[in-house]
This record gives structure tokens, sequence and C-alpha cells, in this order.
């Protein structure tokens, strides 16, 4: 009988197109194994809000796996030092992964090539992105930078690679590793379980994934202009899924793929910027750490961590209570679901680095933690992208205006849902009400003519 196969789970939750499982249930019997090995990740280890996403994702693949008589062994540690252990014990001679770009993962990938020493092998292939990070180059052969050309190029080899179905054979060791409980993990929280509002809006898993693709298909016609209306339910709210690897791009772009839809190719651009993003973090794997661009961020930046007043105005924005209607509901629907609307995630966040002039990594590090499809690539780059600091980013002088925003984009029946204090107001009224009919709901923290002009003098003293 052929010895063991190793499958090591990070972000690659699912059975069909998953090269890894493939590979391995056509080599011999399976052991899929996943690690939470949050030392290693510092200061990105898994937030809260993605946590309650892994132990459904987790328990929903363990079910499937359940019905091809199969498990996934569970472990908590340091990934090369657990996987190689196994690797002893059960004779495995190789490892079988999906490949990952973040820093700490490449580093990991490293460390278990170097633990297995020559006999034994790691096997990485590509799937979780359209194309491998550095397989689309300039005419020079350097990776691009640009998102534009990025993309424009993406799309003159496209369609990607075709989808695997899931695995014909599926055999099992005739012993099995050790595993841990999920539930022992407690990644749900309990005391508060602040998590109902996560379970009420998501289904998880491989299954509800192509559900919601499903759903998606007659829509995604809508999506060029639907996309910037938060109260309307016209984006495909794919991003988790496609995240935690319970669905492959690939399988979402042969999906769509016939479509002529202008909603098809401007959605077709958001899947290629999951690409973009992590083409930037492998060039500049610091980059949702780091600014791209020189100035003084001392001069630029009003530092939380400096005065009690400026911790109070970044408390506020974390908690919906800005007096900005439309970035209050934004911030309240990312605390009650783990997501927020796309168009209102940007007036959110440029708000927070504009108005308040506070560092975008502090939006970064919030929304890492409340966000359940919070990405190493795409979420570095989007703070970079509205803070104007990042390789590929908006002019920091442009700064968008949240009250015209949503009344532009029709946010009335959004801010009723997500700001009830306010649900009795007129849609006239809602985007920007005077004092005395805010009732309970806190007047502006700053107002927006004053927010722009210190903006723009702070940014001119940075570049000084």
């Amino acid at each position: 009988m052929s010895s063991p196969q190793i499958v090591w789970l990070r972000r690659d939750l699912r059975l069909a197109d998953q090269p890894a499982l493939h590979a391995a249930a056509k080599a011999g019997p399976v052991i899929p194994v996943f690690i939470l090995d949050q030392d290693r990740a510092g200061d990105h280890a898994y937030g809260g809000a993605s946590l309650v996403w892994l132990h459904y994702s987790l328990e929903s693949f363990g079910k499937s796996l359940g019905a091809r008589r199969s498990k996934v062994v569970l472990r908590k540690g340091d990934s090369p030092q657990i996987l190689a252990a196994i690797a002893d014990e059960v004779g495995a001679t190789c490892i079988h992964a999906m490949r990952h770009y973040e820093p700490w993962w490449k580093e990991a990938e490293d460390e278990l090539k170097d633990a297995l020493g020559e006999d034994r092998k790691l096997c990485l292939y590509d799937g979780n992105y359209l194309l491998p990070p550095g397989s689309v180059t300039t005419g020079s052969g350097d990776p691009y930078k640009i998102y534009t050309p990025f993309s424009k190029a993406m799309l003159e080899v496209m369609p990607p690679r075709d989808v695997l179905g899931e695995p014909e054979t599926f055999s099992s060791p005739d012993e099995w590793p050790e595993s841990d409980d999920l539930e022992d993990w407690e990644l749900l929280p309990s005391k508060p379980d602040w998590a109902g509002g996560i379970r009420d809006f998501w289904e998880f898993g491989e299954a509800a994934a192509h559900d919601r693709l499903e759903w998606w298909t007659d829509r995604v016609a809508e999506y060029d202009e639907g996309r910037n209306l938060p109260s309307e339910d016209l984006t495909s709210q794919l991003s988790p899924h496609l995240h935690w690897g319970e669905i492959s791009p690939a399988q979402v772009w042969h999906k769509l793929k016939d479509k002529r839809s202008d909603g098809w190719k401007t959605y077709a651009k958001e899947i290629i910027w999951r690409d973009y993003a992590q083409n930037v973090i492998d060039q500049f794997p610091d980059y949702p750490r780091e600014s791209y661009r020189d100035y003084d961020e001392r001069t630029l930046w009003r530092n939380p961590n400096a005065g009690h007043l400026i911790e109070q105005d970044l408390k506020c924005w974390q908690k919906g209570m800005t007096g900005y209607p439309i970035v209050d509901a934004g911030m309240r629907q990312l605390w009650q679901t783990g997501w927020m609307h796309n168009r209102v995630r940007m007036i959110a966040a440029s708000f927070l680095v504009k108005h308040l002039l506070i560092d975008w990594r502090f939006g970064e590090q919030w929304y890492w933690d409340c966000l359940v499809d919070a990405d190493y690539g795409n979420n570095g780059v989007n703070w970079q992208w509205i803070s104007g600091t990042g390789v590929d980013s908006n002019m920091f002088s442009r700064i968008m205006a949240p009250l015209t925003q949503s009344e532009k984009f029709d946010a009335a029946d959004y801010i009723r849902e997500y700001v009830p204090e306010l649900a009795d107001l007129s849609d006239d009224c809602i985007h920007d009400p005077p004092d005395d009919k805010r009732g309970d709901y806190p007047v502006k923290i700053i107002g927006h003519k004053e927010a722009r002009e210190r903006a723009l003098e702070a940014y001119r003293a940075s570049k000084t």
C-alpha cells in the first residue's frame, strides 16, 4: 500500500478544485492536517471575526470529509515542527500544500523543507488565485506594481486553468494521528458571545459558497451600478468564501466567464484585484505594516497613543459614533456581521485617515480584527490606496465627502438598518440630520470643511 500523503491545510478548505488534495488523493491514503499557528503571524494572527469563520469553516469541511470516511487532524503550535513530527509518525514521504504568499507562511514553507530533509519533500501547488504572483510581468520581465496595466495583462491570458473536480478516489490511513477537538480551541466568543450577528448574516463552508455563487450568477449583470448602493444587496458577498478557500477564483471565473454584461466585466476586475494584492505583498512583504511612499508621518498623522482626545476619536470611529450616519452605519455593520459593503468600506476608511488624520495602520488593524474576510494582501493594499501612501494609490488630496456620498448612493435604508436611532427620519434628512433631530445620536465629531482643510494642511506640511 502507498505511504500516507499529508495535506497541510491553511486557507484552502474545499474538496473541489483543491490541487494539493487532488494530488495527494492520487498518490495514496490522505491525512488532512490543519494547524492553528497563531504566534507565527505576529500582529496579523487571526482576528476575532476570522476565528469565528474559521471555526465554522473547519466544522463544515470536517463534515464533508466525514462523508468520504475521512477527517481533518487538528493541532495547535508551530506548523513545520508539527508536520515533520506527523510525517515521522505515519511514515509519510510527501506533504502536499497549497502555496500561500503571506511572509510568515512563506517562511514556514522554507522551514518545513529544511525539517523534512532529503528523504521527504514538500510539494506546493497553486490554485488560490487566478495565476501565481509574478507570473504576469511587464515587457522587461518585472512584476507589475500598478493595478491598471496588471489587470489588462491578466485579462489577456484569461480564462484561468481548468477546474478540478473532487478527488475520484479518497482513501484513509489504517491509523490516524491524534487530533485536537475543535471545540477545545474555543475559537468562538462566549463571555460575551458577540458573534450572533455573524452567524445570522452568513452561511459557512464549501456548499454555502457554491450556493452563493449560484445566487450571484443571476445578479452579476447588476454589479456595475449596484456595487455602489449599500441599501441594495447587489454585491456577491463571496469574499470570505474566497478568502478561506471554500471556493476558488477559477471556479468563480469559469462559472461567469460567458456573461456579456458590464456587471461581469467590472466584477472580473475585482477578482483580478485579489491577484494584484498578492503580487504587491509578494514584492513588498511588509506592505500592510509600512507605507510605500516617503513623507513625515509625525506631521501627517495624529497618534491615538499620544493623546486622550485622539484616542477618543479613534474609539468613536470604531464604535460607529462619529456623527456621520453613513460612516457609523458601516462601522456598526462591520462589528455586527464581520463584513462591510465595499463602497462604505472606502468611505469609512477615508474618514479615519483624512477627516480624523489617524494613521492608516490603526484602521488596518481594526479591520483585520473585525472582518471575516480579513486578508493580509487585500486589507493592506486597500488601506494604502485610500490613504495615498501606497505604490498605486488614490491621491491624498482627494478627500471623500461622506455626506455627499451617502446621498449620491442612496444609503438611506442602509443607515436605517444599522443606525436605528435615525430610522424615523426622511430620506432628505437622514444623510445629514440637523442637531435638533438627532436625539441620542451624536453630533459630528468634526465638520467636513474643517476636516478637509486640516487634512490638506497636514499633508502639505508632511511633504516639506
